[in-house]
């Protein structure tokens, strides 16, 4: 079963209700909408009106000034994140419209990170013409994170991988594997794989690649989970999956918030859409 079969069933025995703070302005959202509510993934609603509940809750959790919080308040997408905070929706889905940015902050304002997190992330659950799977982290967030933060984008893709791949083979990658080479870009990945225990830093080949994992001494050659030294290497490698090899990129999927958030792609399609929604949910 793929993974994402896997995170609708999930979805489905759930009954999650997610609120769409875009579906008033984009039509993908709506038809994205109508497709998970067909297809009981969940319960699909937009942004409500009211703004009262919300204000005071935002003053309470987050120490806010009154007018602050009601201004911010007043803009759809962080009510709609309020809501997830107060439990009126278990997530959000949003970013079609918007900046990685404005969700970014909307969530950290307002539903704020999960104990023990100190730096969200994000991923894309990558889907290739032959039935492969494998998790991208970070390659939509984080633009160079130091050792610690990418052992915590490292942590947290695994924990992905568990629940939607049913195992993690974590691969921090980079131009070097093992010590064949010097810098300080490796240096920082070999430190992040220290702190974690995982594998790297390793080249992409011997990360995918059993025979060339087995030549050059580092690890089986089965990483599902390939975490990025930056978003440069990151982004440009999940455009060029895309593009060359025909897969599919869900997400990207965001990490590290106390409740479920999930930052769209602004070139999204409706079925995307829907199933960046399923695998949003299945973390939860």
């Amino acid at each position: 079963m793929s993974a994402l079969q896997q995170a609708v069933d999930i979805a489905q025995e759930r009954n999650f209700t997610v609120v769409f703070p875009e579906a008033v302005d984009d039509a993908r959202i709506a038809a994205a909408m109508c497709l998970l509510s067909e297809q009981g993934v969940c319960n699909s609603i937009d942004v409500v009106e009211a703004m009262e509940p919300y204000i005071g809750s935002l003053v309470r959790a987050r120490g806010l000034k009154e007018g602050i919080a009601r201004r911010m308040i007043a803009r759809p997408l962080y009510r709609a994140a309020a809501m997830v905070a107060n439990g009126d929706a278990d997530a959000m889905v949003a970013g079609a419209i918007t900046s990685s940015k404005s969700v970014i902050e909307a969530a950290s304002i307002t539903i704020g990170l999960a104990d023990g997190v100190s730096l969200p992330s994000s991923f894309f659950l990558m889907k290739f013409p032959n039935g492969r799977e494998l998790i991208f982290a970070d390659c939509g967030l984080n633009v160079s994170p130091d050792a610690k933060g990418l052992a915590d984008i490292a942590r947290a893709s695994a924990q992905a991988a568990e629940k939607l791949l049913g195992a993690a083979r974590v691969a921090l990658l980079s131009f070097s594997t093992d010590r064949s080479g010097a810098g300080d870009n490796v240096d920082l990945v070999r430190e992040a794989a220290e702190i974690t225990g995982y594998t790297g830093p390793v080249q992409g080949d011997a990360a995918l690649n059993p025979a060339v994992a087995q030549l050059k001494g580092m690890g089986d050659g089965r990483a599902n989970v390939l975490v990025f030294p930056t978003l440069d290497a990151g982004n440009i490698a999940y455009k060029l999956a895309q593009e060359l090899a025909g897969a599919q990129a869900l997400g990207p999927i965001l990490q590290g918030f106390r409740k479920p958030v999930c930052d769209l792609s602004r070139g999204v399609s409706v079925e995307a859409i829907a199933g960046a929604t399923a695998l949003t949910l299945a973390l939860a």
